[in-house]
């Protein structure tokens, strides 16, 4: 329900947004609203840098409000869960039929905190209060016949909660909380949960923040935070480029020459769609569990990509191109070199940019080989301990140096193939 409501929120967000943004532009003149044809021309779409810019900062925003965040002010908080004491009645019947109401009382902890047992005066009579001490947005189990004179081993049972009736197939709703029956006739209560997210399945920014600088400061697992990043790093390049060597020169063989393409082009598509997480069992039996394994790993991510890629190149060359530098005397090696190459480098960078996204995708499997250092190592450590801050921040991390490398990417783009997109 939670997950849906920020859906929601996100959505609306980006709709007021985009309905502003619209606005505002359309007051403005440049050279593309000037164009009386705009749609499907790639020249009039460009990023927009305050999207862009709105678009964090809702992330952020939700993020921080759906986790109570002390960085927003409290009026951004989405409604918390209860947190506090309170009470409710239930009525147990006997085997005869026989009816009494006993109380129990809840007391239910903020996120983090430790939960400790409490008693209250049982009172008289055949239903004795009970005391249950819970975590916010949780539920507790209620064993209300541990100390009443009727249990359910004799036929008791509960029939109502705060006089309203209650069965085993018809779950209870209350101001006080939602109830239900288990199947051996046990009280299940959760207390009013609210929209904020338990710490444990998505920490508030700050903390996540914290997390980062200690373990920059002080290390995690023997390593500090740079060095981390800096084997995945190494690892994710090494294997790129190993996948950019081998990849490329095999796409242009097999766009080039039908005997290539008809002996590699099978394995090739077979290869392709095979997820690397699917290899890790024989990159383990053939290369073992060293820093090798990881990196042909990588490589094996990134190979198809980069063929595929060179391939498509080569074989998107207008032939209109081929037969002008042949009619002005070029060469197979000079039409290679002035013509099939700088036309096929725009579909090669965008194969490298996907493949090294997938290559960042796939550092986490690879460091799940035997790996003592690296983010993936410790995403995955972490995760083991439910230490959910160093997940969310690792996963910021590599996404966020991820996007460093692709932004890079398009800038040697620009400067290196500064014909793309003009014919």
């Amino acid at each position: 329900m939670t997950g849906l409501i920020i859906l929601a929120v996100y959505i609306a967000i980006f709709v007021v947004s985009a309905f502003v943004l619209k606005l505002i532009v359309s007051q403005r003149q440049d050279y593309t609203s000037l164009k009386t044809v705009t749609f499907g021309d790639e020249s009039a779409v460009t990023s927009n840098g305050t999207a862009s810019v709105i678009s964090i900062v809702t992330i952020f925003l939700i993020w921080g409000s759906f986790t109570g965040s002390s960085w927003l002010p409290s009026i951004l908080h989405a409604p918390a869960p209860f947190v506090g004491e309170t009470s409710f009645d239930y009525t147990l019947e006997d085997a005869n039929g026989v009816t009494d109401t006993a109380t129990v009382t809840v007391r239910v902890m903020d996120f983090g905190e430790k939960t400790e047992k409490f008693q209250v005066d049982p009172g008289e009579g055949m239903a004795k209060d009970d005391a249950v001490s819970m975590q916010a947005s949780r539920s507790v189990t209620i064993l209300f016949d541990k100390n009443d004179e009727a249990t359910r081993k004799e036929g008791a049972k509960v029939v109502a909660i705060n006089g309203t009736p209650i069965s085993n197939d018809a779950p209870l709703t209350l101001d006080v909380g939602r109830f239900a029956l288990t199947d051996k006739g046990a009280i299940s209560f959760s207390a009013p949960r609210g929209l904020q997210m338990d710490p444990i399945y998505l920490p508030p920014p700050e903390d996540v923040w914290k997390r980062g600088i200690e373990i920059a400061t002080e290390g995690y697992r023997n390593f500090y935070l740079h060095e981390h990043l800096a084997y995945s790093l190494f690892r994710v390049i090494a294997g790129f480029i190993l996948g950019c060597v081998v990849g490329i020169p095999l796409g242009y063989a097999m766009g080039l020459n039908g005997w290539f393409r008809g002996w590699f082009d099978p394995i090739v598509e077979v290869m392709r769609p095979v997820p690397p997480l699917a290899l890790i069992p024989l990159i383990i039996i053939w290369f073992g569990i060293g820093e090798s394994g990881k990196v042909i790993l990588l490589f094996l991510a990134s190979l198809w990509i980069m063929a595929i890629g060179a391939r498509s190149g080569v074989s998107g060359v207008k032939i209109t191109k081929i037969h002008a530098a042949y009619s002005l005397g070029a060469s197979k090696w000079q039409i290679m070199r002035h013509v099939i190459i700088p036309n096929s480098l725009p579909e090669i960078f965008t194969a490298a940019r996907v493949a090294m996204g997938v290559c960042w995708g796939t550092v986490v499997a690879a460091e799940l080989v035997a790996a003592s250092q690296g983010a993936g190592m410790m995403i995955m450590a972490a995760s083991k301990f439910t230490l959910t801050d160093i997940v969310v921040m690792g996963i910021i991390l590599i996404g966020v140096i991820g996007f460093g490398i692709d932004m890079l990417m398009r800038w040697a783009e620009r400067i290196l193939v500064p014909w793309k997109g003009r014919g």
